[in-house]
């Protein structure tokens, strides 16, 4: 009817089938120091001892507890390892708490908390190195260097989960989601904040960045280097130390994510470097130092954005070439457009412009006077950056009129 169902030192190991309503689950003794007297003090070794008895396919479920050890749990089989709202991992014994190593394994519902920084190795709470379709599902991750690192894995999921650190300086600090060499990843869900990055690719290839929402991170909310093909859909990075930054990718698909109080003298809502063949549609950047910058980016359709009260609303260098720019608000901006060259250097066409201040005598909803985007005193400020001292002055108005 269900399968086996065994039992063993408080742990429910399911042999490939469902747990019956009323089964009775063993508890282990509580251990010496414990947090309190309802929360029993346990070791890894104890949930490593399941692993090595479970066979592929079989599920684990961890009790609570505060579970503690000198060694990372390695889980070398496709097993679902599934914790309770008391299921506490506290890594701050041992370089990292899992180590996954096989295909299809599930981390799901545990709370996993204090791997301390290292200068010689990427200490994680999950780690999984040379893996596929792993899941790591609804957990909480607490003041840890790395809390999701994933290397060479293809197919795998990090989904629903909690993570958020104490860190002061990004020298000291581990990124949220960590993935290098990698491919068809689906980070979706999760909510990162207090690392040096909360999301960062490198390296990876035809994966979905979705829905998650990034802040407070001492660097950027996502960053990404050298991963083609990837998507980043309906996010919010806010208040992160210098925003969002991809650089050295191509055919990237940035649609519907908010970029939003990004402030600083080094800060970007988003920045682009050596970027080929993207779309950025239907996002949002408010409240930004540059809400969107371009450097040597290439063939970008800037479609369908608000452009809200930034300093910048958007810089486009003189290096980037046959970009787009079509159906954008800009409004409340201190700058709409900077620019290093004189030349046009993007295609601008039906954009909104609040400072616009032209006509439109039939009526179409298009200005009869073309506007130009790019102030004079933004290319002085481009060219002798102290200059922005003087906006608002009178001078700078003639300037403009000029």
């Amino acid at each position: 009817m269900f399968g086996r169902v065994v039992i063993v030192l408080g742990f429910v190991l399911v042999a490939a089938a469902t747990v019956p309503a009323g089964s009775a689950t063993a508890e282990l003794p509580s251990r010496p120091g414990t947090e309190s007297t309802a929360t029993p003090q346990r070791l890894f070794s104890d949930i490593q001892r399941m692993i090595d008895q479970a066979a592929p396919g079989d599920s684990i479920v961890v009790p609570g507890g505060v579970f503690r050890g000198a060694a990372p749990i390695i889980v070398d089989r496709s097993v679902t390892l599934i914790g309770s709202p008391t299921t506490i991992l506290d890594g701050s014994d041992a370089p990292g708490i899992f180590i996954v190593s096989a295909d299809s394994v599930v981390i799901r519902g545990f709370t996993l908390r204090d791997v301390g920084r290292s200068f010689m190795e990427d200490r994680a709470a999950i780690k999984v190195e040379t893996a596929g379709h792993c899941l790591i599902d609804s957990n909480t991750f607490l003041n840890n260097f790395f809390a999701v690192y994933l290397a060479e894995v293809d197919g795998c999921v990090v989904r629903g989960n909690e993570i958020s650190a104490i860190n002061t300086s990004e020298t000291y600090a581990g990124n949220g989601i960590h993935a290098w060499y990698s491919k068809r990843l689906l980070v979706a869900d999760n909510q990162v904040s207090g690392h040096r990055d909360g999301i960062y690719f490198e390296f990876v290839e035809d994966s979905r960045v979705e829905g998650n929402s990034s802040s407070a991170n001492l660097r950027y909310g996502l960053h990404f280097m050298f991963s083609d093909r990837c998507d980043y859909l309906e996010n919010e990075f806010v208040e992160n130390g210098a925003g969002v930054a991809v650089m050295y990718s191509e055919h990237v698909r940035v649609r519907d994510n908010l970029f939003s109080t990004n402030r600083g003298p080094a800060a970007y809502g988003f920045l682009l470097k050596e970027i080929d063949d993207a779309e950025v549609t239907g996002n949002r950047f408010e409240n930004n130092s540059v809400g969107m910058y371009l450097e040597g980016s290439n063939r970008i359709v800037v479609d369908r954005n608000v452009f809200a009260s930034n300093g910048w609303a958007l810089k486009l260098l003189a290096n980037s070439e046959e970009s787009s720019f079509a159906a954008n608000d800009f409004y409340g901006n201190t700058f709409d457009v900077a620019t290093n060259s004189r030349q046009t250097v993007g295609a601008f066409r039906g954009n909104y412009w609040d400072a616009y201040e032209g006509y439109d005598l039939d009526g179409d909803g298009i200005g009869d006077q073309p506007f130009k985007p790019v102030r004079l005193f933004s290319l002085v400020v481009e060219k002798n950056e102290p200059s922005v001292i003087m906006l608002g002055s009178l001078f700078v108005d003639l300037l403009d009129l000029a």
